[in-house]
């Protein structure tokens, strides 16, 4: 094979990266991130471990005017990246699909980001059966995401549904981790190349 030219099993869509300790850039700080879509010119995640504090899913619907049937708190929305703030995304099960605007991802998971999805999360009947929302999403031009894995920014792990959806965001770095079978305690906080 030609390492010049990258293939799909190079790409991180799917994925989750887990920030090393002292990242530089404090918005990534012990951040947790699925990787939605990863190919040779962007990549595009959510931050899945990052609430807006006192701001739930309820709420904001209610808020944006999306008649809801749920009258419980419910979850929390999450931060999803520092790109386009002001807009939601919804990564959810696939069981829930809008013809013309979800995306299918890996493993049985979607992302949508149109006013539909918003709908279903107030609806009994119609909601996907796990879904996180998320203002704004983190991306990388051609080449940055690759870079910084290699200068050891991130680790890379398989994400499993319970890491992404549960409500427990404060452990889901050190989970991340330990599914690599690396403890927070042994990191170094600083990157660098073997």
């Amino acid at each position: 094979m030609n390492r010049d030219t990258p293939d799909e099993a190079d790409f991180l869509t799917g994925r989750l990266l887990v920030a090393m300790p002292g990242i530089e850039d404090e918005r990534f700080e012990r951040a947790v991130l699925y990787m939605c879509a990863h190919d040779e010119d962007q990549a595009m995640a959510i931050t899945v471990n990052r609430p807006v504090e006192g701001l739930t899913v309820f709420e904001l619907l209610d808020k944006l005017g999306v008649r809801s049937e749920i009258r419980t708190p419910g979850h929390l929305v999450l931060m999803g990246g520092p790109v386009e703030l002001e807009r939601g995304f919804v990564l959810h099960t696939d069981d829930f699909n809008s013809p013309d605007s979800t995306l299918a991802l890996h493993d049985g998971l979607a992302l949508t980001a149109t006013r539909d999805v918003l709908d279903a999360l107030g609806s009994h009947e119609r909601q996907p059966r796990r879904a996180i929302l998320a203002l704004g999403y983190a991306g990388w031009g051609p080449g940055q995401l690759e870079q910084e894995v290699r200068d050891n920014i991130w680790l890379v792990c398989d994400a499993d549904e319970e890491l992404l959806f549960d409500d427990d965001h404060a452990h889901k770095w050190t989970r991340a981790l330990a599914k690599l079978g690396i403890s927070a305690d042994h990191l170094s906080s600083q990157a660098g190349r073997a």
